[in-house]
């Protein structure tokens, strides 16, 4: 087993902080907590009831928010992925996926708050040809902003970048919680 920098503490500890401002989201929390309190590794992808990933809100000078083009699912998406045993940090694994999948420079993207702003739980279906089961994704959205423009894409994993206008989130309430942070 692959140990890991992000521990169970820190998990924990950032889930806690999200709540003490979104409390309305305590009862969509509980799996993650749940899993925490039976022993899951949160910070391995090999855990397949439940694993942290880590994922970035950029919003641009104009106010857009950057979304890649994922060459996996097909679709527009927010930068983020897979914790790696480098990270330290959730913040800092979102920055660095951020930087990895769009060409932006880590140093010219800043944190708004050291906090999530957003932090979903959704499925993930199997995927045969890495031998992943059906699992689900703790995916603890961070909002950044930059005045750099994209750089080169990580090919491998997003075929296109783009700005896109705050209505282009799927998610209504992270549209609201981003929208909030933007006035």
């Amino acid at each position: 087993m692959i140990n890991l920098a992000i521990t169970a503490d820190h998990i924990r500890t950032t889930l806690t902080a999200y709540l003490e401002a979104h409390p309305e989201d305590k009862a969509s929390l509980a799996p993650a907590f749940d899993l925490i309190h039976t022993g899951a590794n949160l910070s391995s992808r090999r855990e397949f009831r439940g694993h942290a990933t880590a994922g970035a809100i950029l919003i641009g000078p104009d106010g857009c928010i950057l979304h890649i083009h994922r060459l996996a699912t097909g679709k527009w998406l927010l930068p983020g992925g897979h914790l790696e045993s480098t990270d330290t940090t959730l913040l800092e694994a979102a920055r660095r996926e951020l930087a990895e999948e769009t060409g932006i420079s880590a140093d010219t993207i800043s944190p708004v708050d050291g906090r999530p702003l957003h932090i979903d739980i959704h499925p993930i279906p199997a995927n045969d040809a890495k031998g992943e089961p059906n699992h689900q994704h703790i995916d603890f959205r961070f909002l950044f902003r930059t005045n750099a423009g994209i750089g080169k894409l990580q090919t491998e994993e997003v075929t296109d970048a783009a700005w896109r206008e705050i209505d282009a989130l799927d998610d209504e309430g992270l549209r609201q919680r981003v929208a909030q942070a933007l006035r």
